[in-house]
């Protein structure tokens, strides 16, 4: 399964933000493993590295970023993504490019803790929970 992480999750697993960090940390591993392949934006990075900065200083946010790169596929941000994300109906402006870019790149889902942010999008929006019961099936039942 392809899956396009929104920004909340690598900032749950990275960051060990409580209560969401198990299930997120739980998601990366099956990345690590190969039992999933994750996405995520370069503009989610990039967030990523901003929050983290300021969160956790700034070596622990050069960390955090390489971490991403091991072990997540970057959707690049160009300027097709970004006028698609201004025709989609959504609300913020950012959920709407992480939609665009997840179906260009042919993913399967999004995962995210907020899934009503995502009502715009033509893929299955799952929470982490939903995802984690979902690789827990058998492959027939994914």
């Amino acid at each position: 399964m392809q899956v396009l992480l929104d920004t909340n999750i690598l900032l749950d697993v990275l960051l060990k933000r409580l209560p969401w960090e198990a299930e997120a940390a739980a998601i990366w591993q099956a990345s690590e493993e190969s039992r999933l392949v994750s996405s995520v934006t370069s503009l989610s990075v990039a967030n990523m590295f901003y929050v983290a900065r300021r969160h956790s200083g700034l070596e622990k946010a050069f960390h955090a970023v390489h971490e991403c790169l091991q072990v997540c596929n970057i959707l690049p941000v160009a300027r097709d993504t970004l006028q698609a994300g201004l025709a989609l109906p959504g609300k913020d402006f950012e959920d709407n490019l992480q939609i665009v870019a997840a179906v260009e790149a042919g993913l399967d889902a999004v995962v995210t803790r907020n899934p009503a942010d995502f009502a715009a999008c033509p893929l299955p929006v799952l929470t982490p929970q939903e995802l984690l019961a979902r690789l827990s099936m058998p492959n027939a039942q994914r």
